[in-house]
């Protein structure tokens, strides 16, 4: 075999096996799309992923008994009517928080109190838009937008 066809062949492997190997480092974050996640995380684990866009990162304060940390539009575009919820093992669900509208790179802070504290498992996750619980127009509510009447409404403000 032509000594330079070999060395052009092992430099060849060598460019693949460290290409292949950069693409396969691990994302603290991956969009997430529409998909909710199911996988609950214990009281000291932190949530960190990106949906539609929104980055949230959030943690469980046992000292204050709420859920701390920020929400981060990772897109060029504004995201409208980003909103976030807890669904806390008990059953209760925390917010969501008021929508507001994140500019590209803009980042806010999360806070949301559990008046609860018979939890020991949770998840989350963020809201973009109008779905899900939203109102799509004039006369259509979501299931958060009328007060008394949604069916996660519980005692002491809580959303089960």
């Amino acid at each position: 075999m032509n000594p330079i066809y070999s060395i052009l062949v092992a430099s060849a492997i060598v460019l693949f096996a460290s290409i292949s190997g950069c693409s396969k480092t691990e994302q603290l974050s991956v969009d997430d799309g529409d998909e909710e996640s199911n996988v609950e995380l214990t009281l000291t684990d932190t949530y960190d992923k990106v949906r539609n866009g929104a980055r949230l990162i959030l943690n469980y304060d046992t000292q204050s008994n709420a859920f701390k940390g920020t929400v981060e539009n990772t897109t060029d575009e504004t995201l409208k009517r980003v909103r976030i919820e807890v669904h806390l093992s008990n059953g209760k669900e925390l917010g969501p928080t008021a929508p507001g509208d994140l500019a590209p790179g803009e980042k806010r802070e999360i806070l949301l109190a559990a008046t609860s504290t018979n939890f020991d498992k949770w998840t989350a996750h963020p809201e973009v838009g109008e779905g899900e619980h939203g109102s799509d127009g004039e006369g259509e509510r979501g299931e958060h937008d009328a007060e008394g009447d949604s069916e996660h409404d519980g005692e002491d403000g809580e959303h089960n």
